[in-house]
């Protein structure tokens, strides 16, 4: 009975995931669902983000978490268009569903955006199993969490195309096994882009940045 039921919420999920692909491909706007585990620096990627693409492309920003609207005010000081999903109202939910996305689309101005971000609840679990209509997946892994996370995670990581493995700068000081994190990766997911990044020196950003650009001029091309 249980996976009947599951099976049942994940075909309404993706049922409507599909209508909201639909709706971003007729506005012509390039979305990403980017997911990580707490802590990871996905949401400094993001400002970072925001920051250095302002003047080359509109953004919009749809953040979800289960309390606070924290992170939306950090989005808002780059002055995009942010919505804030608390899915302390959903039963706080440790993930964003197509539904909330749905509603969430309906207080964007649409016409405007080029390039919608959604931050995922931070979880390395829930998120990848549901279908948010999005173009492209994005996977935050801090070097801080440990080169296993891909083996004891791999959903997520196999649902991703590119994974940004971040905080590098600290690198030095934690002695991580880099070539053992690579593989992981690559062993879970060989098609994945890996993109080594920085959020707080900036290094690696470039790569990041042209992906996103990249990417949204593909999905325009007839």
């Amino acid at each position: 009975m249980q996976i009947k039921v599951l099976q049942d919420v994940l075909s309404a999920n993706d049922s409507l995931a599909a209508e909201i692909a639909a709706l971003l491909a007729e506005k012509e706007i390039f979305a990403f669902n980017m997911m990580s585990s707490p802590g990871s620096g996905k949401t400094t990627i993001l400002e970072r983000t925001l920051e250095r693409l302002q003047g080359e492309t509109r953004l919009a920003v749809i953040e979800g978490d289960i309390c606070t609207t924290a992170d939306a005010e950090r989005m808002a000081r780059y002055e995009v268009p942010v919505v804030q999903i608390n899915t302390e109202h959903f039963g706080s939910a440790c993930h964003l569903d197509a539904r909330m996305i749905r509603k969430a689309l309906d207080a964007l101005p649409l016409e405007a955006v080029d390039v919608l971000v959604v931050e995922n609840v931070g979880n390395l679990v829930c998120p990848a199993s549901f279908n948010l209509g999005a173009d492209r997946s994005v996977v935050v892994l801090s070097i801080t969490e440990g080169e296993d996370k891909p083996l004891k995670y791999p959903k997520i990581f196999r649902t991703a195309d590119v994974v940004l493995i971040n905080k590098m700068d600290l690198a030095p000081c934690l002695g991580v096994d880099m070539p053992s994190l690579r593989a992981n990766i690559a062993s879970v997911n060989p098609r994945a882009l890996r993109v080594e990044l920085s959020a707080r020196t900036g290094e690696g950003f470039d790569r990041w940045l042209e992906w996103i650009m990249e990417s949204r001029e593909a999905k325009m091309r007839p």
